[in-house]
């Protein structure tokens, strides 16, 4: 199916773009003249890969180490851009919303097509959010009308998100949708990781307010989320160049070995015999066993000494996991432990493992054993500190969501600075912002960051 959707929309815009000097000629009755409701959704969809696979986002939580052309790992403070997200996905979704009159019950209840064009723009505008902090929102988007929006608060952002996925959720109607790529129209499912977006993004909140972060968690576990692996967010590639796995377009086609397991990562797992880490990375071929490479090491002594990227993770066909059951029961597990709801924080913490053993090997074979370690087995008495450890682990190739969880709990500790560089607390906004958008760039960096764009700056609700 993703196969053929491709294709419908390649056409759709490239038909779009044709000349209409002379409309008897240029109409094709057999393609669309722009792209419909559900186009646009899935147009949006093929970005989601994007929110994961960054060799930026794993080494921003230390999952993998350069192993030649070290330069990125060693933080410097650079500008990144967040304008493929407004000009992509974010442009699509809006489209459908601003055009709701428009949009064709032929493919799906007009209802269900709005339901989901607002949980994606929520998901890429939390993303973006986290990234950079205060960002253009209210005003972004409107093409002509404001080439210059202001930037709003992270906390106004959180706000508005809450109530637009709550949103999404209530005006769902029987029936589904057509061209949906990653849930197939199913409107249980994406019911499910409306609410499930909300429970983490109420976790985030857990330091900057705890009351506000409380009420919204146990109204979203209320709701229903995702609890089964069958119903994980989860892109999945094609075995084919036109929609392959990034990772194996990195190291198959150009033939970069450039990425190694870090020492941190090899040593969290490979001691308590992981099931996960044969998935995570391939034996070092000098020696057939798992060796991790120091983070920020510049004088590496080959790749063939150290563990690379796993085979089965850069596979062309190769699924990339956004938003995972495993995260749901170690989110369940904290709130436990916090007090928010109540239940068993260690039974949810287990069953966080095993999801997430079952989600990456295919098997629940090793689960019990792996649990019964006294490193692995839940530590009430640091709660916290042993849920984020093995969320870390799990969150594995999902680099900027760990990096998340690292910068609002602080855990896993024990990472490495190279050359004395921390690890980043945000990303600079991009530097065009600064003479495109001048005045209210300026604005949101004196706001925030005390007038300096750095990558030390912490957003609002890393206080």
């Amino acid at each position: 199916m993703m196969k053929k959707i491709y294709i419908i929309l390649f056409l759709a815009l490239a038909f779009q773009s044709c000349d209409n000097f002379d409309e008897d000629i240029n109409i094709n009755p057999n393609l669309p003249s722009q792209a419909s409701g559900t186009q646009l959704i899935a147009n949006a969809e093929l970005y989601l890969p994007g929110l994961s696979s960054s060799p930026r986002g794993e080494f921003f939580a230390q999952y993998l180490a350069e192993t030649q052309y070290v330069g990125t790992s060693l933080y410097p403070q650079e500008s990144t851009s967040f304008y493929s997200y407004y000009q992509g996905p974010l442009e699509n979704l809006q489209t459908v919303l601003n055009n709701q009159d428009n949009l064709s019950s032929t493919e799906g209840p007009v209802n269900n097509q709005v339901a989901v064009a607002k949980i994606l723009r929520a998901y890429f505008y939390w993303n973006v959010t986290d990234r950079w902090g205060d960002i253009p929102y209210n005003e972004a988007l409107m093409g002509s009308e404001n080439f210059t929006p202001s930037y709003d608060t992270q906390e106004s952002i959180y706000l508005d998100l809450f109530e637009e996925l709550k949103e999404a959720t209530s005006i769902m109607v029987s029936g589904s949708i057509s061209n949906d790529i990653v849930y197939d129209g199913d409107m249980e499912n994406w019911r499910l990781l409306a609410n499930t977006i909300r429970l983490f993004m109420a976790l985030r909140l857990s330091e900057v307010d705890p009351d506000l972060a409380q009420a919204e968690f146990a109204d979203a576990l209320d709701d229903g989320v995702i609890m089964e692996n069958a119903d994980n967010l989860v892109y999945y590639h094609l075995a084919e160049a036109n929609n392959q796995n990034y990772w194996y377009g990195q190291i198959v086609d150009r033939n970069r070995e450039w990425w190694a397991l870090t020492e941190k990562l090899v040593t969290e797992m490979l001691p308590y015999n992981d099931p996960r880490l044969q998935v995570y990375g391939d034996p070092a071929r000098a020696s057939d066993a798992y060796v991790g490479l120091r983070f920020g090491e510049e004088e590496a002594i080959g790749t063939e000494e150290y563990s690379l990227l796993g085979s089965d993770i850069y596979a062309q066909d190769a699924p990339v996991y956004l938003v995972t059951s495993a995260q749901v029961y170690f989110a369940i597990a904290e709130a436990v432990s916090r007090g928010w709801v109540a239940g068993s924080a260690e039974e949810n913490y287990n069953m966080a493992i095993e999801q997430s053993i079952m989600q990456w090997t295919g098997s629940d074979a090793g689960v019990t054993s792996f649990l019964n370690q006294p490193e692995v087995a839940f530590d009430s008495s640091n709660a916290i500190e042993s849920i984020a450890n093995q969320r870390w682990v799990h969150l594995y190739m999902h680099g900027y969501e760990a990096w998340s969880e690292w910068r609002r709990t602080g855990f896993p500790a024990g990472f490495e600075s190279p050359n004395g560089a921390e690890i980043p607390l945000r990303l600079s906004y991009p530097d065009n912002e600064s003479f495109n958008n001048s005045e209210n760039y300026e604005e949101a960096v004196s706001r925030q960051f005390d007038g300096e764009d750095l990558i030390y700056g912490q957003v609002w609700w890393d206080q």
